[in-house]
């Protein structure tokens, strides 16, 4: 008896500013999912531009909401950093006058998934949006739940090998 099957293969694709995001297709359960980073090498937005001078162009990724922003020292972004650097990121969420749950707590908690699997890791930023070193098991596009004071965002991140 002859056996066959079929591999899919999904790819995750970075774009900059002004162009769109491209994306991979995959299954989960046979259902198609897409995963589209879209990493910015224009301003920041002007609510996260603070201790930054004159007019910061660093890479960073906005979340889907608009209400955090990664600001990525480290692109790409990779599984293994050979030369000793490392992904850190800078995650800076625009001021909201009320919380919507004053009671929840001030942690940045990152849920992230690899596109198209059911590889799943979490990853905490102590006191909230800040600085961060923010590593992956694999290489590939991650999707991030982002939860932090009763906030929450989401947006994909590429991790090159």
């Amino acid at each position: 008896m002859l056996a066959s099957s079929m591999v899919l293969l999904a790819g995750c694709t970075t774009t900059t500013s002004g162009a769109a995001p491209t994306a991979g297709a995959a299954t989960t359960a046979g259902t198609p999912t897409v995963c589209a980073a879209r990493v910015e090498t224009g301003s920041l937005p002007d609510w996260a531009d603070a201790g930054f001078s004159g007019d910061a162009r660093v890479p960073h990724v906005l979340g889907a909401k608009g209400d955090i922003v990664a600001v990525l020292f480290a692109h790409p972004l990779r599984q293994h950093r050979k030369d000793g650097s490392n992904n850190k990121i800078l995650w800076v969420a625009q001021a909201a006058t009320t919380s919507p749950d004053p009671t929840a707590p001030a942690t940045l908690v990152i849920t992230a998934t690899l596109d198209g699997t059911d590889t799943t890791v979490t990853r905490e930023v102590a006191g909230g949006p800040g600085p961060s070193i923010i590593d992956v098991p694999q290489a590939g596009c991650w999707r991030l739940d982002l939860r932090w004071s009763g906030h929450t965002d989401t947006m994909d991140l590429v991790y090159a090998p």
